[in-house]
Parts: structure tokens; sequence; C-alpha cells
């Protein structure tokens, strides 16, 4: 069987942040955030990087989308140097949906104007001149996509529940027609109830549209649910990768066995 296409190649990623003190700010150290990782995502694949806040996984992240540039290391987007491209290439490859849904969505934009705007800049990217009908067609169909009717274009961010905002930013990475969502703590803000159904939207559409995700996650719950493999990180770097079934069954590092160790365990005489 042929290996499945890499979308994403972390190759000995580094970031480190010098540590200033004294009057002239002298830097008197560093604080390596990432310190040397690398993996691949394939098309297709939910990969999940885990670990404890301050790890490092939010870092990682901010370079794929390059807001931060690397001190060494490449990324590559299917083969591609990601600091060779333009940024609007880099976002038809990569793109993310956050962990607050309100606060990523502009209040004073419509949900037509905030989907619509990347399906005119996508449209534009691929060299085709936009027009109006076109793009509020694709809006309305990436709306019905995501589980949303088509006759809320006019509607604004604050009319809508947590869950319901959460499926616009699917909706509006979507429209750039991206080969990898970063889903970074997705449903984290989410109430139990709405979890659930965004996540299983997220595999739905995973398999319609042969998406990739990187999952920065610390829900253990949510990455055994959603991820294929899991890479657990550890003071900047990577302890240990495996598929997500050896991770929870046979954990190898003590920090991985540490973090499985504190899931909560449902005690059902508590609720009697």
């Amino acid at each position: 069987m042929l290996a499945k296409q890499v979308v994403l190649k972390v190759d000995n990623l580094k970031k480190y942040f010098p540590l200033e003190k004294g009057v002239f700010r002298r830097t008197a150290g560093y604080i390596r955030a990432v310190d040397g990782i690398s993996f691949e995502i394939r098309r297709g694949e939910v990969f999940a990087l885990v670990g404890e806040s301050g790890c490092g996984k939010t870092t990682t992240a901010k370079l794929v989308m390059r807001l931060l540039q690397p001190t060494e290391g490449k990324i590559f987007s299917n083969g591609k140097d990601i600091s060779l491209l333009k940024r609007r290439e880099l976002a038809r490859r990569v793109q993310i949906v956050f962990q607050d849904p309100f606060a990523s969505l502009n209040p004073r934009l419509s949900v037509g104007t905030i989907v619509g705007e990347a399906v005119k800049h996508r449209i534009a990217a691929a060299g085709e001149k936009p027009n109006g009908r076109r793009i509020r067609e694709e809006t309305g169909e990436l709306l019905h996509q995501v589980g949303l009717p088509a006759n809320i274009l006019n509607d604004y961010p604050h009319q809508f529940s947590g869950g319901q905002r959460q499926r616009i930013g699917i909706a509006r990475a979507l429209a750039m027609q991206p080969e990898l969502i970063i889903a970074d703590e997705p449903v984290s803000s989410l109430d139990i109830s709405v979890q659930a159904q965004i996540l299983n939207l997220l595999l739905d559409l995973r398999d319609s549209l042969s998406l990739s995700y990187f999952l920065i996650a610390h829900d253990l719950n949510v990455v055994r649910f959603l991820s294929d493999r899991v890479a657990v990180m550890y003071q900047g770097k990577i302890v240990e990768m495996d598929s997500v079934d050896k991770i929870y069954t046979s954990p190898v590092h003590p920090y991985t066995k540490k973090l499985l160790e504190a899931i909560p365990v449902p005690q059902p005489e508590l609720l009697e």
C-alpha cells in the first residue's frame, strides 16, 4: 500500500526566546519553548500534540502558521518550505480553528462577510475574478456543510451559541480549501453537550474532504476520540510519539504515564 501524502513536515524545529536582564537588556539566557522537534502529518490524518500548559504546543502552532519565526529548523507544507511561500499561499494550505470562537470572530461583521471574505480571497488567489453572486452561493454552501442554514448570512456573531460560532469559524477555515487545519483546543470553551457535536463534525469533514488536522489539546479524552497519532510534549521536546492506541494502552515515558493517570475517572457513586 502506498504511503499517504505528507501535508506537513516539521524538521528539528526550535524556538528560543531571549531572557534579558539589567538596564542594557543584555541576554542572560533563553527560554527553549520549542527545542528540536520533528514530526509529519499525512493526508486525512489527525495528529495531536499534547502536554501541560507552557510545554510549547501553542508556540509550535504559531510557528506552523508563520506567526513566529523559528530559531532553527524547517517546516514544509506539501514539500515546500513555508518560509518561501507568500502569506496568501500559506493561508490556502493551512488554516486554524481557534479555542474561543467568539473572540476569533469580528463582532462588527455579519456571518456572510466573515465567511465570504475568505471565499473572496481564495477565488482571487486562484487568479479568478470574484463576484458577489458566486461568493454568496459558496458561503451558503459552506454554512450548510457545517450544519448551519444559509439564511443566517446577515446575522452577527453575538446572535449565536458557542457551538454555532465554532461552526462559523470552521466554515471560514474551510473557505480557503486548505490541506491542513490547526485545531487549537477546538472544544475546550464549549459546553460538554456541544463538544461531541463539534468533534463529530470535524471527523465528518475529515472523511468527506480528505482533510488533515493538527490538534493542539490538553483534554486527553478529546485527543483519544479524535486522533490517529499523538505526540507528547514536555519542556519544549517531544518525549513520546505513537498511535493513539499505543499511547493510551502502553505508554513508555514517565511523563506520558503521569498525564494519563491524571485523566478524570467518573465516580457514579458521587451522583447518588
